[in-house]
C-alpha cells in the first residue's frame, strides 16, 4: 500500500485523493484551512468543494504539513500554480529524500515562465526521474462521482510513471503513461486559455461553428508552442491534448469555460471572482503562457486575444474578430 500525501484540499486535490484511496493507497491531505481538514478527517466530507460526497475512510487530513508529509512515498501537489514556489520552500525539509512528486497543477508561473514540474525540480532540487505530472480530461465532479475516465501520467522515467499509475489505477480511473512531460504539461496549462475563449464566445451568444473553430485552432496553438519547447506532436492528439481540451471547452463543469462565459456577458474579472469566489487557473496563467510563446517566437492569436480581454486591453466587442486574426495561410502551417 502506497502512503500518499495530497497537498491541497480543493476539488481536484480531494477528488484525486478519492481515486488514490479507491486504488488502495493510504492518503493524508494537507489544507490551509483547519475547518476543511476537520471535515475531511472527522466527517469524511469536503463540503466546500465536493458537497454530498462521502470520502473513503482511508483519506484523512491535517493542517500541519509535517503530519501530511510524514512517511509519504508519493507527494501530490494540488495547490494554485502561482502559490507553488512559496509552499514548496516551506515543505522542502519535510519531503522524504526518495519521495516522488506528482503535479496536478495546470498553469505556468508568472515571471519565470516555468512549467510546474520545472518549479518543483528547481525548488526541491530533484531530478526529472522523481517528478511526474498527471493531466487529461479531469473534470473533478464527474470523477468524484466515479464516472469512467482516462488520464495520462507523464515522467521521463518509466518506472516512476508506472509507480504513480499503479497508485491511482482505480476501476473507473484508467491512467496511461507517457514520457513527454513537456507536451502533457503544456496541454493542461494552455487548454485553460482556450476554454476561456470558448466561454467568452458562448457568453456573447455565438454558436457552435465559432466554438469549434476556436477549439480546433486552439489545439494548433497548443501544438505549435509545445513543439517549439521540445514536445512530441503526437501528445497533442491524445488524452492530455485533445481529450482535455474538448472536456474543458465543452463542459459547464469547467471552471475556465464558465469564467469565460461570464466575461463574454460583459462582466469584469473582478466581478466574476466576486460571484464565483475563485479565479480560474487560465486567468492567472494567460499572461505567462503568452510570454512563453513570445519568448520562443510562437504565434498564438487566441492566447493574445484572451490576454487582452482579461487585462482590459481588448474590448469585448473586438474579441470575435481577434480570436482568429492570424494571417491567412495553410491550415497545416
Amino acid at each position: 500500500m502506497s502512503r500518499v500525501a495530497v497537498m491541497g484540499t480543493g476539488s481536484w486535490g480531494t477528488t484525486f485523493a478519492v481515486v488514490l484511496a479507491d486504488a488502495g493507497s493510504k492518503v493524508t491531505m494537507w489544507g490551509r484551512r483547519p475547518q476543511v481538514c476537520e471535515a475531511i478527517a472527522g466527517r469524511h466530507e469536503n463540503p466546500d468543494y465536493l458537497p454530498g460526497l462521502e470520502l473513503p475512510h482511508t483519506v484523512t487530513a491535517d493542517p500541519d504539513p509535517a503530519v501530511a508529509l510524514d512517511g509519504a512515498d508519493i507527494v501530490v501537489l494540488a495547490v494554485p500554480a502561482q502559490t507553488l514556489r512559496t509552499n514548496l520552500a516551506v515543505w522542502k525539509p519535510l519531503i522524504g529524500p526518495s519521495a516522488v512528486t506528482v503535479s496536478l497543477m495546470k498553469g505556468v508561473e508568472k515571471g519565470t515562465l516555468k512549467r510546474m514540474s520545472e518549479v518543483i525540480g528547481e525548488v526541491l532540487e530533484i531530478g526529472p526521474e522523481r517528478n511526474a505530472v498527471v493531466s487529461g480530461p479531469n473534470l473533478a465532479a464527474e470523477i468524484a462521482a466515479r464516472q469512467p475516465t482516462a488520464t495520462v501520467v507523464a515522467c521521463t522515467d518509466h518506472d516512476t510513471a508506472e509507480q504513480v499509475a499503479a497508485a491511482c489505477s482505480a476501476p473507473y480511473f484508467r491512467p496511461y503513461t507517457n514520457h513527454d512531460v513537456i507536451g502533457v504539461e503544456l496541454s493542461g496549462a494552455v487548454k485553460n486559455v482556450i476554454a476561456l475563449a470558448v466561454g467568452m464566445v458562448e457568453g456573447m451568444g455565438l454558436g457552435d461553428n465559432s466554438k469549434a473553430s476556436i477549439i480546433t485552432r486552439g489545439l494548433a496553438e497548443i501544438t505549435r508552442l509545445g513543439v517549439a519547447l521540445g514536445a512530441e506532436p503526437a501528445t497533442f492528439a491524445g488524452l492530455a491534448g485533445m481529450g482535455d481540451l474538448v472536456a474543458t471547452c465543452a463542459s459547464p463543469l469547467s471552471r475556465n469555460r464558465t469564467f469565460g462565459v461570464h466575461l463574454g456577458q460583459g462582466m469584469t474579472v473582478d466581478e466574476v471572482v466576486a460571484i464565483t469566489n475563485r479565479t480560474a487557473e487560465g486567468v492567472k496563467s494567460t499572461g505567462a503562457i503568452l510570454g512563453l510563446a513570445r519568448e520562443h517566437g510562437v504565434d498564438m492569436p487566441i492566447a493574445e486575444a484572451v490576454t487582452g480581454v482579461v487585462n482590459g486591453e481588448v474590448p469585448l466587442s473586438e474579441l470575435a474578430g481577434s480570436l482568429l486574426s492570424r494571417a491567412r495561410k495553410s491550415e497545416l502551417a
